[in-house]
């Protein structure tokens, strides 16, 4: 692991626990051992190190989806794990880190919202196609409707002022979701290899 990379880890490590805006660059070092003029050998000050960050999730998070659509067979398995990897996507991030990457870090915030309006959506419009053209999904609906309706799905089921921690289960919500939204623009062939999915996971 180089240096760069150890020191986005630690940043990482410390910003989930306690969000970006409380930790410092000297919180930063100390974390990792280190002195903060190394730190600053590679980030002129927190922001730059925010930015590297999010840049380099957004990498690996694209490489995944990739990875799980060339490895899934059929649409229908491809969507299932694309929605189940974006969910992970959207799961791993504390709802702190989002505020504060909101208020104080707009660069790595729009790198985060391009992302999503981007590499999301156009994953998930692909996939509707692709399902369109097998026969799998509903040949009237509007691809580029569903799939910002489905991101926007994914982020409501994590919002915890709708759907409050004590009295809902993150992952029912969103299995509810998924499965409303996947029965909704399925043809009865897709129908029929849902259920098949499904009874595989409830067995």
């Amino acid at each position: 692991m180089t240096q760069i990379d150890r020191i986005i880890q630690g940043g990482e490590d410390l910003f989930l626990k306690a969000g970006i805006k409380s930790v410092t660059m000297d919180d930063i070092a100390r974390h990792l051992g280190m002195s903060k003029k190394t730190i600053y050998q590679f980030f002129k000050d927190k922001n730059e190190l925010v930015i590297a960050l999010v840049s380099k999730k957004l990498r690996q998070d694209e490489d995944d989806m990739c990875d799980i659509i060339n490895q899934s067979g059929n649409v229908i398995e491809k969507m299932i794990n694309m929605m189940k990897c974006s969910e992970d996507i959207f799961s791993r991030i504390n709802p702190i880190v989002i505020h504060d990457m909101q208020k104080y870090h707009p660069d790595a915030w729009k790198q985060f919202q391009d992302f999503k309006s981007g590499v999301i959506v156009r994953t998930l419009e692909e996939l509707l196609s692709e399902g369109i053209k097998q026969g799998y999904i509903r040949g009237d609906i509007d691809v580029k409707i569903m799939a910002r309706m489905r991101v926007a799905q994914v982020e409501l089921g994590f919002d915890t002022t709708m759907f409050p921690i004590a009295e809902f289960s993150t992952w029912h919500v969103q299995y509810q979701f998924l499965e409303h939204f996947t029965f909704g623009i399925c043809t009865l062939k897709g129908h029929k290899l849902l259920n098949k999915y499904k009874n595989i996971n409830e067995e």
